[in-house]
């Protein structure tokens, strides 16, 4: 029952949000919006204290694997709401709240329902509706600037991730020819289950096909071209959810197809291939990011690199390394992006060169922003730091040196080219800003949240998360 209220109620609260109109209800659809993002976090809770396995004919299931990503989606979608309060306070636009924003917070809802459904679904063929249902509920978030750049981001997004998603339908269908008409349905675990029994060389062409359309969607490497554009353009706390969040759900349609393929005794296949586009991605964040002027831009190929990081993980086999990897990235991107929002509204540019002073000048978000980068190019004591070591270590234990090294020279670099442009953001005079932009308490304590829990992950990690995390990749098979 609770599964299906996660997916129901945020539906329900965007289809009442979208008929409320005019300004004098735009409170009405933000209380909504954080109603609507409390009800989940508290049901994603309830989950966790008492799980429910199946529910509306099997379609859909609550195991540890989707519950994890559907914890990190909830926890991200609440902080990302609060932010938003204070956020479209400062915002300076010239279009209405009957204009294009007005669609914000139906869309927030129907992107969390959608993204929910994801992490829910136990048949192929809904996860496949669901990922594309996150397109369609996303799109206009990122046109939520109404200017010719934002259009071009999002016709972008829904082009190349449309064609990402249709090559998945086609590699779905030839996961079903695999089945030779010996599987009843396409639920997740009837195909588990007669895994041996598939054709090797259909399952191998369809896993394929489901790895270029859904990396696609996950931003890996050479399929990312939307998503530097869709995360630049969208407003800091979409950003936050697209990088957060979003990729995780098409990362998790790779994992559930994976988990077949593991089954089916096809481990090495799917490793070489995971491997390739995971340095791939590596190779190509690495040329963008050093020299890169835009930090919204500079982020969202980071987000490349990260997601290069959990697919070459996966082909390694670190299996708990790369869970717990996806946490730590989903909780620093979305402390960067918001951070980033404060920036763009104090200083009204995202270009890099033209920040200066940063510490200075707003001190909170000068150190939160500091703190973000330093996590994300994997220093210690901070979250990435250990599961990126924790994958570095499994590639070395099973006898990659070569991926390995290029694995530690991609990140060094990264992290050389990261730190020069952003300690250039934080040093120098400061600035006078109007009270205005100033970032509000309402936009500080997010971020302020997420930045603990990096900082905390790269101390400790508790006893029942390492039990969750071990328990979740138990059910993807194959490595540790």
């Amino acid at each position: 029952m609770i599964p299906i209220l996660l997916v129901a109620l945020p539906t329900f609260l965007g289809i009442v949000t979208l008929l409320i109109r005019g300004e004098k209800r735009r409170k009405i659809r933000r209380l909504f919006l954080i109603l609507g993002a409390l009800a989940h976090a508290a049901g994603t809770g309830w989950l966790h204290i008492r799980p429910e396995e199946k529910s509306l004919m099997g379609l859909i299931e609550v195991d540890p694997l989707g519950l994890l990503f559907l914890t990190i989606t909830s926890l991200l979608f609440l902080i990302s709401s609060i932010y938003s309060l204070g956020y479209f306070q400062h915002e300076r636009t010239k279009y209405t709240e009957e204009g294009v924003s007005h669609l914000y917070v139906p869309c927030m809802l129907f992107f969390l329902a959608s993204m929910t459904l994801t992490t829910f679904a136990s048949q192929l063929g809904i996860l496949w509706i669901a990922i594309e249902a996150t397109t369609i509920a996303s799109a206009p978030l990122i046109y939520y600037h109404h200017h010719h750049q934002a259009l071009e981001a999002a016709w972008k997004y829904l082009l190349i991730c449309s064609v990402g998603i249709a090559i998945a339908l086609l590699g779905i269908f030839f996961v079903a020819a695999s089945a030779k008409g010996n599987v009843a349905d396409l639920s997740l675990s009837t195909m588990i289950a007669s895994a041996r029994s598939l054709d090797a060389r259909w399952f191998r062409a369809g896993f394929l096909l489901i790895l270029v359309g859904f990396g696609t969607k996950m931003g890996l490497a050479p399929l990312h071209s939307w998503l530097p554009d869709a995360h630049s353009e969208a407003p800091s706390p979409v950003s936050a959810l697209l990088s957060g969040a979003l990729l995780n759900c098409a990362f998790l349609g790779i994992l559930r197809f994976y988990q077949i393929l593991i089954a089916a005794g096809l481990a090495d296949f799917a490793g070489r291939a995971l491997t390739l586009l995971g340095l791939s991605s590596l190779f190509i964040a690495t040329v963008f990011i050093t020299g890169q002027r835009d930090y919204k831009r500079l982020l969202a190929y980071s987000s490349v690199e990260h997601m290069g990081i959990m697919a070459l993980g996966l082909g390694w086999g670190a299996k708990f390394g790369v869970l717990l990897h996806a946490v730590n990235h989903s909780l620093t991107k979305g402390l960067l992006f918001l951070v980033a929002g404060q920036i763009l509204i104090a200083y009204r540019t995202k270009n890099c060169s033209e920040v200066q002073g940063l510490i200075r000048t707003i001190p909170a978000t000068g150190l939160l922003f500091l703190v973000g980068i330093f996590a994300i190019i994997g220093s210690p004591p901070f979250g990435p730091f250990v599961s990126e070591f924790l994958i570095l270590r499994e590639g070395l234990g099973r006898g990659h040196p070569v991926g390995s090294f290029l694995y530690l020279l991609f990140l060094g670099v990264i992290f050389i080219s990261m730190s020069r442009i952003v300690l250039g953001m934080i040093q120098g005079e400061k600035r006078d800003i109007l009270p205005g932009e100033a970032p509000s308490r309402l936009m500080v304590f997010p971020p302020v949240v997420l930045a603990v829990a990096v900082f905390l992950f790269g101390l400790y990690i508790p006893e029942s998360m390492v039990s969750f995390l071990k328990t979740a990749s138990q059910l993807i098979g194959g490595g540790s």
